[in-house]
C-alpha cells in the first residue's frame, strides 16, 4: 500500500515536471523561438502560455520593443565646403522578424550588440554620404529635417535584410571644430561689422536728406509767412494811411493835434528821458494854445 501509494506521489511530480518543463509563456513585449536540437522548429508571436517538448526543445526570448542606438561619441564629416562637422545621432529602431533577426545578426547567434554595430555602420555611411552633398549652412539649419528623413529611409532599407525596423534618426548636435568655429566666428563678426557699417552709412545719408528737405521746407514756409505778413502789412498801412488821409480832409486841425499828442505820448515816456528843446519850437504849439494850435 505504502510503495503504491509513493508510486503515484512520484507519478504525480513527474507529470508536474514535465508539465512545467513543457510549459512557457510569451510576455506581449516579446516573441519567442522554439528551437529543437539546435534547428528553429516555431516562431511565438501570440502573447500568452504556449507548450512544447520537454528535454529536446527550448526558447529563446526577443524583446520587441523600440530600443535606442547611441552613438557615444561624436562622428566627424566633411560637408560640400570640404569643412569638418562634429555630429551627435541617435536611432530608434525594433525587431520585426524575430526569426530573421536571429538567423542573420552575427552568425545566427542573434546578438543584439551585432544589430547595433550593423546599424551604426550604416548609419555613419549614410550620414557621410548627405552631409557629403551639403554645406555647413544646410546640415545645421536649412536640410536637417531633410537630412533625417534621408537617413532613416536609407537605413531602414539597409537593415530591413536582418529583420530590424528603423523607426526614427535624430541629430542631436551638429557641431563645428573649435579651430573651424573660431574661424566662423570671426567672418561672422566680420560680416556684421560691415553689414552694419552699411546700416548706419545709409542711415547717416537718409538723415542728411531729411534734414536738408527739412530746412528748404523751413525756409519755403517763412518766405511764404513773410511775403503774407508784408502783404499784410502793406495791405493795413495802406488802409491806415488812406484812413489817415480821409480823416486829414475831413479835419485837419482834429488830426494835427491828434499827431501831436501821438508825439508827446512817444517822446515822455519815460521820466527819466531829458529834452532840450526851444519853449518855442513848433513841438510845443499846443501847450501854448490848446486852443487854435499855437496860432
Amino acid at each position: 500500500m505504502n510503495n503504491r501509494f509513493g508510486a503515484t506521489i512520484i507519478g504525480i511530480v513527474g507529470v508536474l515536471l514535465l508539465l512545467s518543463m513543457s510549459a512557457f509563456t510569451v510576455d506581449q513585449r516579446q516573441r519567442a523561438l522554439v528551437f529543437q536540437l539546435g534547428e528553429i522548429r516555431d516562431v511565438v508571436e501570440e502573447p500568452g502560455l504556449h507548450f512544447k517538448w520537454p528535454l529536446i526543445q527550448n526558447v529563446r526570448y526577443f524583446d520587441t520593443r523600440i530600443q535606442t542606438w547611441d552613438d557615444p561619441e561624436p562622428q566627424s564629416f566633411i560637408t560640400a565646403e570640404n569643412k569638418p562637422v562634429l555630429v551627435d545621432a541617435f536611432v530608434k529602431w525594433r525587431i520585426v522578424d524575430v526569426k530573421k533577426y536571429y538567423v542573420s545578426v552575427s552568425l545566427g547567434g542573434g546578438d543584439e550588440t551585432a544589430a547595433a554595430r550593423r546599424i551604426t555602420q550604416t548609419v555613419t555611411g549614410v550620414l557621410r554620404e548627405e552631409f557629403g552633398k551639403r554645406t555647413v549652412h544646410d546640415v545645421v539649419s536649412g536640410e536637417r529635417h531633410e537630412i533625417m528623413n534621408t537617413v532613416r529611409d536609407k537605413v531602414d532599407q539597409d537593415v530591413r535584410s536582418l529583420g530590424v525596423q528603423v523607426v526614427d534618426v535624430r541629430l542631436k548636435r551638429v557641431d563645428l571644430p573649435q579651430e573651424v568655429s573660431a574661424d566662423v566666428y570671426r567672418r561672422m563678426e566680420s560680416e556684421r561689422k560691415r553689414v552694419a557699417s552699411k546700416l548706419r552709412s545709409d542711415g547717416s545719408a537718409e538723415a542728411e536728406a531729411i534734414r536738408a528737405d527739412a530746412d528748404k521746407q523751413r525756409e519755403i514756409i517763412i518766405a511764404q509767412a513773410y511775403r503774407t505778413a508784408q502783404r499784410v502789412q502793406g495791405e493795413g498801412d495802406a488802409k491806415a494811411a488812406s484812413t489817415y488821409a480821409k480823416a486829414f480832409k475831413e479835419n485837419p486841425e482834429f488830426y494835427s493835434f491828434y499827431r501831436s499828442l501821438e508825439a508827446y505820448r512817444a517822446a515822455f515816456k519815460n521820466k527819466s528821458d531829458v529834452m532840450v528843446l526851444d519853449p518855442n519850437s513848433e513841438f510845443f504849439k499846443y501847450f501854448r494854445n490848446p486852443g487854435r494850435g499855437g496860432k
